[in-house]
């Protein structure tokens, strides 16, 4: 690797070096460049008017952090090799390449993959234009080199992507329960039998790391206004693409359209899906609903109206499944309220958010004492890691309902 290296500004860290080669020609990439113009919180600034940052941002964070978690490692014995540590950020840098616009709201409407498989296909389009350089970062990236910490590093419980995102979604966001200390953090961390591993001082800091991501859960990426947001989002492309399969015709930026008009029953080939997605971001689907708030069918331009303006729908967090009779009741009040032109299915909805601050099922992050024991965090935490799957319920339905 080349000593030379280019300088970014990070508002979180400051300045982040990325060093002249395959990492800064990945950056450059029109793939990697899409990540500008896609915002990770979604539709998060309808409650946080500052959460406007990208997956741009937290990807150079996330790379930033992986390379100094590199070289503590390296401090403390572990051997990477040049090659190794290269694979490594790379892997780091492209995981959320595969991201759609709005962050996760759109992956089931318009793409009928997880980001992660999306980000694997794109990684492995880049390794053919890159004539193979990517090869050990897509084997660390999908789990299957043999120095497991790599991997660790970039997809587990305590990896550089969970790191990056915590701090600078709180930094954004300003909400400081979810500020960790990924300094400590880092310094911490170590190599033992192939794995990542926490020195023993580090317990104080991961026990405020779980607690930070279990708060930033509830009080930003499920914060019920953002959530009623991103459900309305959903249920406006979801009548977007009915009307498209009826044969109407909708004013669209081309790719978006492409996957609005795309018929399921004939076999689409991946490299064609991957083209317009490639080109597919925030900017094409803030188009459409400006276009589609002056669509004649009445359901599309009144949540598309009603996102725009910040008109958003009420929703109510209960602890058990929503009764269907309320439901229904609801449902019934949308054509008396709205009129008959008004699809109730897509005025009322119900559904349900799960999170856990710490699967206790998973790689579990495990502790290393100065005796040599290593321990899962479960076992010698005074604080409970909030391994419990919290769900709660929900109904959303536009507020002149009620």
């Amino acid at each position: 690797m080349t000593s030379r290296k280019k300088i970014f500004n990070d508002p979180v860290y400051g300045f982040v070096s990325v060093p002249y080669g395959l990492l800064l020609d990945l950056i450059d990439h029109p793939y990697f460049q899409r990540l500008r113009r896609i915002r990770q919180l979604g539709l998060a600034p309808y409650v946080y008017p500052g959460a406007m940052h990208t997956r741009f941002h937290h990807a150079l964070g996330a790379l930033h952090l992986t390379q100094e978690a590199i070289e503590m490692l390296r401090s403390k014995g572990a051997t990477i090799t040049a090659e190794e540590a290269e694979a490594v950020s790379a892997a780091i840098l492209l995981h959320d390449v595969g991201h759609g616009p709005f962050s996760h709201a759109l992956e089931h409407v318009l793409l009928d993959l997880h980001h992660e498989e999306v980000s694997t296909l794109l990684m492995e389009d880049l390794n053919r234009q890159f004539d193979g350089r990517l090869s050990l970062a897509i084997a660390i990236f999908n789990d299957r080199y043999p120095k497991k910490f790599l991997h660790q590093l970039v997809s587990g419980q305590l990896d550089m992507d969970r790191m990056d995102y915590l701090n600078r979604d709180s930094f954004f966001t300003g909400v400081s329960e979810g500020v960790i200390g990924y300094d400590r953090i880092i310094k911490m961390l170590a190599v033992h039998k192939g794995e990542l591993v926490v020195e023993e001082k580090g317990i104080y800091s991961i026990e405020k790391f779980l607690i930070a991501r279990r708060l930033m859960y509830w009080q930003v990426y499920l914060h019920k206004t953002g959530v009623a947001a991103e459900q309305m989002l959903i249920h406006t492309l979801q009548r977007a693409r009915e009307l498209a399969l009826e044969g109407v015709r909708l004013e669209a930026p081309r790719h978006l359209a492409w996957f609005l008009y795309r018929d399921n029953s004939g076999k689409i080939e991946p490299i064609e899906s991957l083209f317009h997605f490639a080109l597919l971001d925030d900017n094409d689907v803030t188009a459409a609903i400006k276009y589609w708030s002056e669509a004649d069918d009445f359901t599309l331009s009144f949540l598309s109206k009603s996102l725009l303006d910040r008109h958003l729908f009420r929703l109510e967090w209960h602890n058990r499944q929503v009764p269907a009779d309320y439901r229904d009741a609801l449902r019934a009040r949308v054509r008396q309220v709205l009129g008959e032109q008004a699809i109730p299915e897509h005025f009322v909805y119900t559904g349900s958010e799960s999170n856990r601050a710490y699967d206790d099922a998973a790689d579990q992050i495990r502790i290393l004492f100065k005796s040599g024991e290593v321990l899962p965090i479960t076992e010698c935490s005074d604080v409970p890691p909030y391994t419990q799957i919290v769900t709660k319920h929900f109904i959303c339905y536009p507020k002149k309902l009620t």
